[in-house]
Parts: structure tokens; C-alpha cells; sequence
């Protein structure tokens, strides 16, 4: 059964071979990966860096780096086999209303089309409530159908498709 759990460096392997099957510059949401922009991460080291990096952007009395928040990471997991992750930023910055959104999700594309975004983020809705959101922006990239249907079912309702810096985006709003 999928479940939503901390980051770990213990599926180091797993992890692999998801980002293989995204394939050179595949985009993940949710994943964090900004945070090893220049890391190696078929190095052992370096994925556990990166994972304590992960784990660490929750804390709210450290440091985030400029033009970045808070936020809090999962890996969607089932067994030992990671299958994707979804993060929630606990506040938004001009970049975030205008594109990105307080949660971001992907799922490797060998388990899609099978409810894990749906899942991963009605589990976390829960928890933007306990951060003290009264509700939640989500966006997806116009074309992007599944993600679309993802936020709808969770409740999502469309304010407006608009232009952005990074791509023509779906912009919605769940009640938390």
C-alpha cells in the first residue's frame, strides 16, 4: 500500500532509478531537487546531504535561501520502491501566487495512472490546515490534463489560466 513518509537516504537505489526514467532535464515538482542543483546524487554522500537538506526546509528556525520558504517533503513510497513526491510550502512568495503554488507533486512515469497524486495530496491537505492555511494554491501547466484532474478532485476550484515565467499555468484553489 503507497504511503507518504520522510525523505530517506535508505532508498538511495530506488531513487535512482526513478530520475532515470524521467530521463535528461525531466522536471519533478515537489522533489526539492533545487536544493542539489550541482550534487552528484549517484553518490552516496551526496544523496544523504541532499536528503538532511530535505528534512531540514521544515525547520522554521533555519535559514531559507533567498527567494525560497519553508517547506515540508515526502516521498511517496510503497515498501522499499520510491514512486514520486510531494512537497507543501507553508507560505507563499511572489513566485509561488503568481506560479508555483504552496504544493507541488510528481510521480515517476512508470507508476502513474494509478491515483498516487490524488492520494499523496488529499493526505496532505490535512497538514496545510495544521500549518494554519485556511486554504491552499495549487497550479498545473495548462496542457497538463492528469494534474488537473489530480487538484479537482481534491476539491481544487479554477481561479484563471495565466502567462508565467515558467509556462501558461492552471491556477486553483482548495479549502483547506
Amino acid at each position: 500500500m503507497p504511503e507518504l513518509i520522510a525523505p530517506t537516504a535508505r532508498l538511495h537505489a530506488s531513487w535512482l532509478e526513478s530520475h532515470a526514467e524521467w530521463g535528461p532535464g525531466g522536471h519533478q515538482d515537489g522533489a526539492g531537487l533545487w536544493l542539489a542543483a550541482d550534487a552528484d546524487l549517484a553518490d552516496p554522500g551526496a544523496f544523504a546531504d541532499w536528503v538532511a537538506q530535505l528534512r531540514a526546509q521544515s525547520d522554521r528556525s533555519l535559514p531559507v535561501p533567498a527567494g525560497r520558504v519553508h517547506a515540508t517533503h515526502w516521498w511517496i513510497v510503497e515498501g522499499d520502491t520510491y514512486l514520486g513526491a510531494i512537497d507543501l510550502r507553508h507560505e507563499l512568495n511572489d513566485f509561488l501566487l503568481r506560479a508555483g503554488g504552496h504544493i507541488g507533486y510528481s510521480v515517476r512515469p512508470s507508476a502513474r495512472r494509478r491515483g498516487l497524486a490524488t492520494r499523496a495530496l488529499a493526505a496532505v491537505l490535512p497538514e496545510a490546515r495544521a500549518l494554519g492555511l485556511d486554504r491552499t494554491l495549487l497550479t498545473c501547466a495548462e496542457g497538463n490534463v492528469a494534474s488537473a484532474r489530480t487538484i479537482e478532485r481534491n476539491g481544487g476550484v479554477l481561479e484563471d489560466v495565466r502567462d508565467t515565467e515558467i509556462g501558461r499555468k492552471r491556477r486553483y484553489w482548495i479549502a483547506v
